[in-house]
Formats: C-alpha cells, sequence, structure tokens
C-alpha cells in the first residue's frame, strides 16, 4: 500500500495536464504519517514511521545547471522516494522509457485524481491511498 495526500494527487494531474501532449515527469518525497495533520480518520490507524508521499520537486529546476555541470539542483540531496510520470497517449503501466524510483505513480487521460494508478519498480501495481492530510509548515530560519 502507497499513501499519498490529496492535495499532492491534485497538483500531480495539474502536472499532467500542463504538460500534454508532453509527458510529465515529476520526482516525489515523503514524509512520516506521524508529521501530518488533517481531518482524514485513516491517519490515526497508519503507523507514524510511514512514509507518506507528500512533496514533488519542480521537474525542470535547475536545468542549466545540471546540463553544465552535471549537478541535479530540482532534486534535494535526499532524493525522492518516487516519481510521478504521465503517458498522455497511455499505457496506464510502468513502462521501458520511463524514469524509476522505489515508487512510480501513472496517469494516463482523462487526467483525474482518481485515476492515478502506483506501481512498485518491478511495475507491479500497488494500492494508492489518497489521503486528506497536510504536511507540517516548513519555514527557513
Amino acid at each position: 500500500m502507497l499513501y499519498a495526500t490529496a492535495g499532492l494527487l491534485d497538483v500531480l494531474i495539474e502536472f499532467a495536464t500542463d504538460r500534454e501532449p508532453q509527458q510529465a515527469n515529476v520526482p516525489l518525497a515523503a514524509t512520516p504519517a506521524g508529521e501530518l495533520t488533517g481531518s482524514d480518520d485513516r491517519l490515526a490507524d497508519i503507523d507514524p514511521a510511514t512514509s507518506v508521499l507528500t512533496h514533488f520537486y519542480l521537474p525542470d529546476a535547475g536545468g542549466a545547471v545540471s546540463s553544465v555541470f552535471g549537478v541535479d539542483l530540482g532534486t534535494p540531496s535526499g532524493g525522492a522516494q518516487a516519481r510521478f510520470v504521465s503517458h498522455p497517449t497511455g499505457p496506464l503501466a510502468v513502462t521501458k522509457e520511463d524514469d524509476l524510483a522505489g515508487a512510480v505513480l501513472v496517469a494516463v487521460p482523462p487526467w483525474t485524481a482518481a485515476e492515478i494508478r502506483a506501481f512498485d519498480r518491478r511495475g507491479q501495481a500497488v494500492e494508492l491511498v489518497g489521503l486528506d492530510a497536510e504536511p507540517p509548515v516548513e519555514t527557513i530560519e
């Protein structure tokens, strides 16, 4: 089972819609369930250490530096635990052309959050659960 916030799933669909007819390819990061707040009753049943996908990294951030120096500034040093890809012409599955991660979320038209599917790195389907929850507010001090 893979958990993601409903807000993240909605933003990923916006990425897919905006990128069409091109594919979207977005690195994702997680927050421990114990750090989330929200009205979703299912949060109480999830182990506090369970990772919940909560954040995305702009797919084109740092592209110029990466091209010249080979340094990826679009993804933090801790890396991304998952990836979202869209397939404007299908299939609703992981393909050999997709960038892989520990988990891959895939969307195809019609672009709706309810139609996003999750897969492990081997391409096996995994149940995706959208949670009405929010990660803690981050500040720079």
